[in-house]
Protein backbone atom coordinates (compact mmCIF):
# COMPACT_ATOMS: atom_id res chain seq x y z
CA UNK A 1 0.00 0.00 0.00
CA UNK A 2 1.60 3.39 -1.01
CA UNK A 3 1.18 6.31 1.93
CA UNK A 4 1.50 9.27 0.50
CA UNK A 5 1.61 12.38 3.13
CA UNK A 6 1.39 15.59 2.05
CA UNK A 7 4.24 17.99 3.12
CA UNK A 8 2.12 20.81 4.65
CA UNK A 9 -0.44 20.15 7.11
CA UNK A 10 -3.98 21.21 5.97
CA UNK A 11 -3.75 24.76 7.86
CA UNK A 12 -0.33 25.58 6.40
CA UNK A 13 -1.66 24.95 3.24
CA UNK A 14 -4.85 26.90 3.96
CA UNK A 15 -2.23 29.73 5.25
CA UNK A 16 -0.44 29.54 2.00
CA UNK A 17 -3.35 29.84 -0.36
CA UNK A 18 -4.60 33.04 1.93
CA UNK A 19 -0.63 34.36 1.48
CA UNK A 20 -1.05 33.60 -2.50
CA UNK A 21 -4.23 35.45 -2.74
CA UNK A 22 -3.02 38.18 -0.48
CA UNK A 23 0.06 38.75 -2.74
CA UNK A 24 -1.84 38.68 -5.57
CA UNK A 25 -4.37 41.51 -4.20
CA UNK A 26 -0.99 43.92 -4.62
CA UNK A 27 0.06 43.09 -8.46
CA UNK A 28 -1.56 41.37 -11.42
CA UNK A 29 1.12 38.98 -11.13
CA UNK A 30 0.20 35.30 -10.72
CA UNK A 31 2.12 33.05 -7.84
CA UNK A 32 1.78 29.31 -7.55
CA UNK A 33 3.58 26.83 -5.63
CA UNK A 34 4.43 23.84 -6.54
CA UNK A 35 5.63 20.80 -3.47
CA UNK A 36 7.23 17.25 -4.84
CA UNK A 37 9.50 15.07 -2.59
CA UNK A 38 11.89 14.29 -5.11
CA UNK A 39 12.79 16.48 -8.02
CA UNK A 40 13.09 14.43 -11.43
CA UNK A 41 15.73 16.57 -12.79
CA UNK A 42 19.28 16.65 -11.70
CA UNK A 43 19.27 20.47 -12.61
CA UNK A 44 15.88 22.32 -9.99
CA UNK A 45 15.79 24.92 -12.50
CA UNK A 46 14.83 22.77 -15.58
CA UNK A 47 12.48 21.02 -12.97
CA UNK A 48 11.01 24.01 -12.15
CA UNK A 49 10.15 24.97 -16.29
CA UNK A 50 8.99 21.60 -16.65
CA UNK A 51 6.75 22.26 -13.80
CA UNK A 52 5.85 26.13 -14.69
CA UNK A 53 4.45 24.89 -18.23
CA UNK A 54 2.57 21.94 -16.79
CA UNK A 55 0.64 23.96 -14.90
CA UNK A 56 -0.06 26.52 -17.75
CA UNK A 57 1.76 29.52 -16.19
CA UNK A 58 3.29 31.02 -19.34
CA UNK A 59 -0.99 31.39 -20.66
CA UNK A 60 -0.99 35.02 -18.43
CA UNK A 61 -2.00 37.79 -20.33
CA UNK A 62 1.51 39.85 -19.07
CA UNK A 63 3.68 36.92 -18.85
CA UNK A 64 4.21 37.57 -15.14
CA UNK A 65 3.35 34.12 -13.71
CA UNK A 66 5.77 33.53 -10.48
CA UNK A 67 5.98 29.30 -9.86
CA UNK A 68 7.93 28.99 -6.15
CA UNK A 69 9.31 25.21 -6.70
CA UNK A 70 10.13 23.10 -3.94
CA UNK A 71 11.63 19.25 -3.50
CA UNK A 72 11.73 19.15 -0.17
CA UNK A 73 13.39 15.83 0.57
CA UNK A 74 16.28 16.91 -2.15
CA UNK A 75 16.87 19.91 -0.45
CA UNK A 76 16.02 21.82 -3.63
CA UNK A 77 13.98 25.09 -4.48
CA UNK A 78 13.84 27.82 -7.76
CA UNK A 79 11.53 30.68 -8.00
CA UNK A 80 10.81 30.80 -11.60
CA UNK A 81 9.31 34.04 -13.00
CA UNK A 82 7.80 34.09 -16.69
CA UNK A 83 8.95 36.30 -19.73
CA UNK A 84 7.50 39.49 -18.70
CA UNK A 85 9.23 39.65 -15.46
CA UNK A 86 12.25 38.64 -16.31
CA UNK A 87 12.36 41.54 -19.36
CA UNK A 88 11.77 44.14 -16.56
CA UNK A 89 13.71 42.99 -13.27
CA UNK A 90 17.10 43.36 -12.24
CA UNK A 91 18.92 39.88 -13.00
CA UNK A 92 19.34 39.34 -9.27
CA UNK A 93 15.98 39.85 -8.45
CA UNK A 94 15.06 36.89 -7.10
CA UNK A 95 18.59 36.37 -4.76
CA UNK A 96 17.48 37.93 -1.78
CA UNK A 97 14.13 36.39 -1.77
CA UNK A 98 16.03 33.28 -2.18
CA UNK A 99 18.50 33.86 0.50
CA UNK A 100 16.15 33.86 3.25
CA UNK A 101 13.97 30.91 1.93
CA UNK A 102 17.71 29.31 2.17
CA UNK A 103 17.72 30.26 5.50
CA UNK A 104 14.44 29.46 6.72
CA UNK A 105 15.02 25.96 4.91
CA UNK A 106 17.92 25.03 6.60
CA UNK A 107 15.97 25.71 10.20
CA UNK A 108 13.41 23.46 8.40
CA UNK A 109 10.89 26.31 8.60
CA UNK A 110 9.58 25.33 5.15
CA UNK A 111 6.03 26.89 6.08
CA UNK A 112 7.66 30.42 6.81
CA UNK A 113 10.01 30.08 3.87
CA UNK A 114 7.74 29.57 1.63
CA UNK A 115 5.22 32.26 3.07
CA UNK A 116 7.98 35.03 3.15
CA UNK A 117 8.72 33.98 -0.46
CA UNK A 118 4.80 34.54 -1.43
CA UNK A 119 4.73 37.97 0.68
CA UNK A 120 7.72 39.29 -0.52
CA UNK A 121 7.28 38.28 -4.89
CA UNK A 122 3.48 39.85 -4.67
CA UNK A 123 5.86 43.19 -2.26
CA UNK A 124 8.27 43.30 -5.48
CA UNK A 125 6.21 42.53 -8.43
CA UNK A 126 3.70 45.27 -7.37
CA UNK A 127 5.95 48.20 -8.70
CA UNK A 128 6.19 46.06 -12.32
CA UNK A 129 2.88 44.70 -12.25
CA UNK A 130 0.39 46.84 -10.13
CA UNK A 131 -3.03 45.48 -9.93
CA UNK A 132 -5.08 46.46 -12.25
CA UNK A 133 -8.50 47.29 -11.88
CA UNK A 134 -10.25 44.58 -14.18
CA UNK A 135 -7.54 42.15 -12.74
CA UNK A 136 -8.98 38.65 -12.72
CA UNK A 137 -7.02 35.70 -11.09
CA UNK A 138 -6.36 33.71 -14.08
CA UNK A 139 -4.34 31.04 -11.94
CA UNK A 140 -5.17 28.70 -9.35
CA UNK A 141 -4.02 29.70 -5.48
CA UNK A 142 -4.03 26.25 -4.66
CA UNK A 143 -0.87 24.35 -4.05
CA UNK A 144 -0.05 22.01 -6.74
CA UNK A 145 1.80 18.74 -5.13
CA UNK A 146 3.59 16.09 -7.21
Amino acid sequence: MLFNKSFFSSEEKKAIVKAIGEAEAMTSGEIRVHVEARCKNENVLDRAVEIFYQLNMDKTAQQNGVLIYLAYEDHKFAILGDKGINHVVPANFWDSIKEVMREHFQKHEFFQGVVFAIKETGFHLKQYFPLQHNDKNELSNEISEG
